[in-house]
């Protein structure tokens, strides 16, 4: 941790971080990566990410605060309005914006994501970075054309080929945003990771389990709140988790027979909940029906999406 004369001083440096790009490009493994900590869930399927996740980054001499966003996508429910909403005002508060794509996905000009973020780039005057994910998977050659086709289209400070998975090309980034953070104290104590409480991070392990078990439209139908939260000591933690779906079929689904589905999701949960907390808990679950809970403002609202 940096001294108070330190982070005081005139030569500390500050700054946020917006990564934005399509869904599933590698905003939320990049962040992971850059910060040595898993902060938000990963998973391999598109528009995991739902909120606007912060993590924070602080060394003696800057501290680095990431805005990890979800997916830029068309919306077809209030939920993805204001998945957007969070991903715009994340590109409002940055001071840096870094442009994240997939270089193993096909680039047309048709690509709702990419279009959606570069028309909200194209009057931004902050410092601004293409980074070009999943460098392992392709040929070199291969990127000439994308960093041509993307440098017509927006004004880039620089271009970073890396692979957020494997670590390659991330110190480079790491460099970059140092050098270009504004002179400022820090905005948050040196010894913390991230805003957010552990009840929110409950909830996000638990849904990324959701995410890694099922397929189809069962995960992005679900959600999770987080009723009860109780440290208990020299006990275990004492955590009642709600899962929300939109019909009885999709909460047959994740009840399973005899409770087997809703089993693995709880046994998966907490071991990764016990990990990240440091600490024992008791994790239980239970699955009700809130028909259309991704169309209606007020349950958004509760849920902490708008």
């Amino acid at each position: 941790m940096g001294k108070l004369n330190d982070v005081n001083g005139p030569h500390f440096r500050a700054g946020y971080v917006a990564i934005i790009g399509e869904p599933n490009v590698g905003k939320s493994t990049l962040m992971n990566s850059l910060i040595g900590q898993k902060i938000s869930i990963v998973t391999n399927k598109p528009q995991t990410t739902r909120h606007k996740i912060l993590g924070i980054l602080s060394r003696d001499d800057y501290q680095l605060i990431f805005l990890d966003t979800p997916g830029l996508l068309q919306p077809k429910y209030l939920l993805h309005r204001a998945m957007m909403k969070s991903a715009f005002s994340a590109i409002d508060d940055a001071d840096i914006i870094l442009l994240m794509i997939d270089v193993t996905k096909p680039k047309t000009k048709e690509d709702t994501g990419h279009n959606i973020a570069l028309k909200a780039l194209e009057r931004s005057h902050k410092p601004l970075y293409l980074i070009l994910n999943k460098i392992d998977l392709v040929k070199k050659a291969d990127l000439v054309p994308l960093i041509s086709n993307f440098g017509q289209r927006c004004s880039f400070k620089n271009v970073f080929p890396i692979s957020a998975l494997n670590l390659d090309g991330t110190e480079g980034v790491l460099k970059a945003l140092v050098s270009e953070l504004p002179e400022h104290p820090p905005y948050y104590p040196l010894d913390i990771v991230s805003e957010h409480s552990e009840r929110f991070f409950v909830g996000e392990i638990i849904r990324e389990k959701i995410f890694e078990i099922f397929r189809e439209e069962v995960p992005y139908s679900t959600t999770v709140d987080v009723i009860d939260y109780k440290e208990q000591e020299g006990r275990k933690d004492l955590i009642n988790a709600e899962i929300y779906v939109e019909r009885a079929s999709q909460k047959s689904m994740l009840i399973g027979k005899q409770g087997s589905a809703l089993k693995r999701i709880g046994e998966r949960a907490r071991k990764d909940i016990e990990a990240f907390l440091g600490r024992k808990v008791y994790l239980e679950l239970h699955v009700k029906v809130r028909e259309k809970w991704r169309e209606k403002a007020a349950w958004l609202k509760r849920l902490g999406y708008q």
